[in-house]
């Protein structure tokens, strides 16, 4: 009778053939790990701006609202208190805003900076796998015809 091939050694030997680069994972990890906590940090700091802002702006506002409701003698002076108070919220909020807008704009940035930074790392990281990997196989490929 015929012998059934050892399909399971066969296949090891053909994935022993084939190199396998863990080291390129790792520093691709690294790389990725890296960046995200570039990222979380732009995040934590535009964060700590924005609380920052909001806190000042509620402040400044319950200090107008208590102007605005102390007694008046006058029914003429409520008016000019509300009059006083929306002018003043008014431009408050416009500060609040463009400073809003700056945290916006100093993380938007700061993520395309390392983004591009990271998109370089990644492909100079790619490359170089490519590369040992392309010489791994070319000295597998020799040996397996020398033998």
């Amino acid at each position: 009778m015929t012998k059934t091939p050892d399909m399971t050694a066969m296949f090891k030997d053909v994935m022993g053939s084939f190199p396998v680069d863990t080291a390129a994972m790792e520093d691709a990890f690294k790389t990725s790990a890296t960046l995200n906590e570039k990222l979380s940090g732009v995040a934590l700091t535009a964060v700590e701006k924005s609380t920052e802002i909001s806190s000042k702006w509620t402040k400044d506002t319950v200090a107008k609202m208590a102007e605005m409701a102390k007694a008046k003698s006058e029914p003429a002076d409520y008016a000019k208190a509300m009059t006083d108070f929306a002018s003043a919220y008014s431009e408050t909020a416009a500060e609040h805003m463009a400073a809003f807008a700056e945290i916006a704009k100093k993380v938007q940035m700061d993520t395309v900076e390392l983004m591009m930074a990271a998109g370089k790392d990644m492909q100079e990281d790619a490359t170089a796998a490519v590369k040992k990997a392309t010489n791994d196989a070319t000295a597998a490929a020799k040996k397996a015809t020398t033998k």
